[in-house]
């Protein structure tokens, strides 16, 4: 007999663990974006483990538009992300496929800017992302998207830092939809290593 499956609220839970754990780090850091700051969020070490990817992948879908064909991302940090909704909607019986934004256009070949099964234009595009900061990644992959014909109108992040990047999104006539703001990884760290 197979277990149940977790709730979401566990799974919700479980993930916010192991951000605060294996995500989050407090010092002094540079930005992606230049900035400079006390609390840092890398995701990979969680998105990039079979575990984290398949708690990822729940919960990312769950705020995924209901008409999307695809969820994207700009490479690096989405192309787990992506490949982890695809698979879980897969389990769902969803068809939802994933395709990977490039920073710059393929040096050769067909000099594309996507990669992935690519929807017909018009399709509904959700775009993922792992941190937003002020935004310029997400944009960066709206762009290249709107501009080869494709719908956008939605970023989910497992990560805000609620440093200007939903502002950026708004204004790009975006939703930002984020898994947890910086601050609840932030005190999920303190919690935890006040436990251990």
């Amino acid at each position: 007999m197979s277990p149940l499956p977790p709730s979401a609220e566990a799974c919700r839970d479980e993930l916010l663990n192991r951000l605060a754990r294996e995500a989050y780090r407090h010092g002094d850091f540079t930005l992606a974006s230049g900035r400079q700051s006390n609390h840092y969020v890398n995701c990979k070490p969680v998105s990039l483990s079979g575990s984290g990817l398949e708690l990822l992948g729940l919960a990312l879908l769950k705020y995924v538009e209901p008409d999307a064909v695809c969820v994207a991302g700009l490479t690096l940090g989405a192309d787990p992300l992506v490949s982890a909704v695809a698979m879980a909607a897969a389990q769902a019986e969803r068809t939802l496929n994933a395709l990977i934004v490039r920073k710059q256009a393929k040096g050769h070949g067909t000099a594309a800017w996507l990669e992935g099964p690519l929807p017909p234009s018009g399709a509904r595009i959700t775009v993922l992302e792992d941190v937003v900061t002020t935004g310029g990644s997400s944009l960066k992959a709206v762009q290249q998207l709107r501009e080869t014909g494709y719908l956008v109108t939605r970023v989910v992040t497992i990560v805000d830092r609620q440093e200007g990047g939903e502002e950026a999104l708004n204004a790009a006539e975006l939703e930002l939809v984020s898994l947890y703001q910086l601050n609840q990884v932030a005190e999920r760290a303190r919690q935890l290593e006040t436990e251990t």
